[in-house]
């Protein structure tokens, strides 16, 4: 386990924003996390309970103690028609999706290279290409912080919706995640509707796709639109797609012929964020050090010494465009502290 005063977390947070934290814990078992969550005071508060890093703005140091999981391994159970797979919360979440391919085990591919750890997985609801991490996830194994209790939910306990559960809502500081168990199938069913991911496989003259054909194309589209974040800093997608009601939508239609959008039910659509900000001419744009990618407008990206603050900005200057063209308010999908 690690116990660290004044630590830096350039290192922990994908944008690469230099700030620092009052105290870093890392635990490695369940045991050690007890441990530490039965022993904090309320000097060592407020707590940030950190992942990878992927999907968190870091606005100024932290004055108070972070908590990352390093508990790893994965076991597996038979189930009807194919596997629970049970992930420690500090495995790499794409690690984890290519173990699920290669041992034939089905459900992630469209998941495939979305950053973070598994943790995450299950706070977040990550999702892309047409999925939702909330549809393999079979139950979450926490550890509440004021008890140090063992507690496991259920996936119907967590309310997942669209980027929600409720780790993001009324539990949130309350849990820290330790396992998350994925129900996978043997039956190999493609879901290649969502995105370009039809064209992406035509390239290579592929019509019905294997697993491990379906995941390489997914990670070269996004190699292709979203930056690594080892060479600009960024959180990948930063807002979510706003989901409108039926007479928003037939409105913009209206307006906008050629506007791409997702059905969600009878009355709801999904209008894609970054469609938007393009529209509003923020692609490739910059205001201070921070930018919109030029690629891939739903990205924000650190060109380089940017602050928390900066990025910010240049947040709330595309929503407030946004929402002057459109009227559509968009909500960053990334955790800004």
């Amino acid at each position: 386990m690690k116990d660290i005063r004044d630590y830096d977390l350039t290192g922990h947070n994908t944008f690469g924003i230099q700030a620092r934290c009052r105290r870093f814990i890392e635990f490695q078992t369940v045991s050690e996390l007890r441990h530490v969550v039965t022993r904090l005071t309320a000097a060592d508060e407020p707590l940030l309970l950190l992942g990878g890093g992927s999907n968190l703005l870091l606005t100024r140091d932290y004055d108070g103690t972070v908590l990352h999981s390093a508990i790893r391994g994965l076991e597996v159970t038979p189930a009807d028609g194919g596997v629970l797979l049970r992930a420690g919360s500090g495995e790499v979440w794409d690690d984890v999706v290519a173990y699920a391919v290669e041992h034939d085990w089905h459900g992630a591919e469209n998941l495939s290279f979305i950053p973070g750890e598994v943790g995450a997985s299950a706070v977040q609801n990550i999702g892309a290409y047409g999925a939702e991490v909330k549809d393999l996830i079979d139950k979450v194994e926490t550890v509440e912080i004021a008890t140090g209790r063992e507690v496991t939910f259920s996936n119907a306990q967590c309310e997942y919706a669209y980027r929600q559960s409720r780790f993001k809502r009324d539990w949130r500081d309350r849990y820290v995640v330790t396992y998350v168990t994925y129900r996978l199938t043997h039956a190999f069913e493609p879901r290649l509707d969502y995105g370009n991911i039809r064209a992406e496989l035509e390239k290579e003259h592929i019509t019905t796709p294997t697993a491990r054909q379906l995941r390489e194309a997914i990670i070269r589209i996004r190699e292709a639109k979203l930056p690594d974040p080892r060479v600009t800093g960024n959180a990948g997608s930063f807002f979510m797609n706003p989901v409108v009601d039926k007479r928003k939508y037939d409105e913009l239609a209206a307006q906008y012929p050629a506007m791409p959008h997702y059905t969600i039910d009878e009355n709801h659509e999904k209008i894609p964020a970054g469609w938007m900000i393009d529209q509003c001419g923020w692609k490739g744009r910059s205001l201070g050090r921070a930018g919109v990618h030029d690629k891939q407008a739903l990205v924000l990206v650190n060109r380089g010494g940017a602050t928390g603050q900066e990025v910010v900005r240049l947040c709330e200057a595309v929503r407030d465009d946004v929402f002057r063209k459109f009227g559509i308010a968009i909500n960053p999908e990334v955790n800004i502290r």
